[in-house]
């Protein structure tokens, strides 16, 4: 078994290092802590967030540049994050105010992001996670999210029955029916960094499946501000919580990785294309396109089981409204865990997840982060990435597993790479959303 010790990440307010069945049982009116466990969950009311499902992401609009110089019309959903999530900043609930955190990008070719942020290196005692193992059932004698307490839950979030979308201000929980949630994460990377948990009351696992991929992809569009985006990390790929669930928050600026430029390399059947990035540290599948969202939701799906079938770990960018996805096959915990990444790596206590892979490094120490470099983000980042090799092999078992896949072999010139690269950054669609509220 090949494990690595490491401080988890607090997600939750509720969150401990060992917790016991008992061990805040309280008599007669449930836990005491307002929790989402039948203890406490019966006659508990949420806000609910009712989307309408869409066939086909809209075309590109404004780029990431002209969004800060144009009005652009704030979706209700995108409103309705930022307002709760304020709220909960105003009430104390974050264990440090992410708005004090230094950022700086380091003015060089890929223009990495460097952040500052002392609030998430915890003086706890480090814990041991197993990172040979993909795939592990859900225990549910360790941390989940239905152990939050109510108030970091910001709303209910699942598609509509009428095509309509719709607002409930007060809505009743469905446990019978597993809604998915929106939470806070205490502590945050960014403005308004949260968790999708889909179908909390399932207790499902960290690992990808069709439908809790596709909800991840109506938020993205729902949402429809390409300064938000959603990441997800399988086990293996410091993930620390094994209940299913996606990260997002807003950061007004360009991922390095969106920038990157790519080269197509097959186009599936469905409409989707593949791509691979070029010129970037750690080497990954590009996802975009198709006839229907459920197309480019199904082609990403489809390669994130096939990964965590065969024992890969990975992370998954959803970028640009949900027309892009950026899926990072990563072998960094597992090269730890041999004693093959060097010393000065590990001092920096960097887990590079899916938001240091896309190009946002989140730094501990002042020493690091007053060093920052485009030539240390890639010697990190280097390390994340399997070999040249080994991506080959990877990349022959996605093919495999998508059967109805139609290799493209057209050659690509240089300009034709230049000309991707160029019309990769996320871009923001006109448009407005309208919102029916009910009370």
């Amino acid at each position: 078994m090949l494990s690595i010790k490491r401080v988890p990440t607090v997600v939750s307010n509720y969150q401990k290092e060992e917790v016991g069945e008992d061990d805040t049982a309280a008599a007669g009116g449930g836990c005491g802590r307002n929790c989402l466990r039948s203890c406490c969950i019966q006659g508990a009311r949420l806000p609910l967030y009712a989307f309408k499902k869409v066939d086909k992401v809209g075309a590109k609009g404004l780029s990431l540049l002209e969004c800060k110089e144009e009005q652009h019309p704030v979706s209700f959903l995108d409103s309705l994050i930022l307002g709760e999530w304020e709220d909960r900043m105003q009430r104390g609930l974050f264990r440090y105010d992410v708005t004090a955190c230094e950022t700086k990008v380091i003015p060089e070719e890929h223009g990495f992001i460097a952040q500052m942020n002392e609030g998430r290196h915890l003086k706890k005692r480090p814990t041991e996670f197993r990172v040979d193992k993909v795939l592990q059932p859900f225990d549910e004698s360790k941390f989940n999210f239905t152990k939050v307490g109510q108030e970091e839950v910001l709303f209910q979030f699942g598609a509509s029955n009428d095509e309509e979308v719709q607002f409930f201000p007060n809505a009743p929980i469905d446990v019978e029916n597993s809604p998915s949630f929106v939470a806070i994460n205490v502590s945050p990377i960014e403005y308004g960094h949260v968790l999708l948990i889909p179908r909390i009351f399932e207790c499902l696992p960290q690992r990808i499946d069709h439908s809790s991929f596709l909800l991840a992809l109506h938020m993205a569009v729902e949402v429809g501000n390409p300064y938000f985006r959603l990441g997800y990390n399988s086990l293996g790929a410091f993930a620390t919580i094994n209940h299913l669930h996606f990260q997002a928050y807003y950061l007004a600026l360009p991922f390095p990785i969106e920038k990157a430029p790519t080269k197509k390399i097959a186009k599936l059947s469905g409409g989707v294309n593949i791509s691979k990035l070029l010129n970037y540290p750690v080497r990954s599948l590009v996802f975009e396109g198709g006839h229907k969202l459920e197309d480019l939701s199904n082609a990403v799906s489809e390669v994130c089981i096939c990964l965590q079938n065969n024992n890969i770990p990975y992370n998954v960018l959803i970028s640009d409204c949900g027309r892009q996805i950026f899926l990072s096959p990563q072998c960094y915990a597992e090269k730890q865990a041999l004693g093959e990444v060097s010393t000065e790596l590990q001092e920096t206590q960097v887990n590079p997840a899916v938001w240091e892979i896309s190009g946002h490094m989140v730094l501990k120490r002042k020493k690091d982060y007053d060093e920052a470099s485009e030539a240390n983000a890639w010697r990190l980042l280097a390390e994340v990435s399997l070999s040249e090799e080994r991506f080959q092999e990877v990349c022959g078992l996605v093919f495999q597993a998508i059967t109805s896949v139609e290799m493209n072999v057209k050659a690509q010139c240089v300009e034709e790479v230049d000309a991707v690269s160029s019309s990769t950054q996320p871009s923001m669609v006109a448009g407005s959303h309208e919102c029916l509220v009910l009370q």
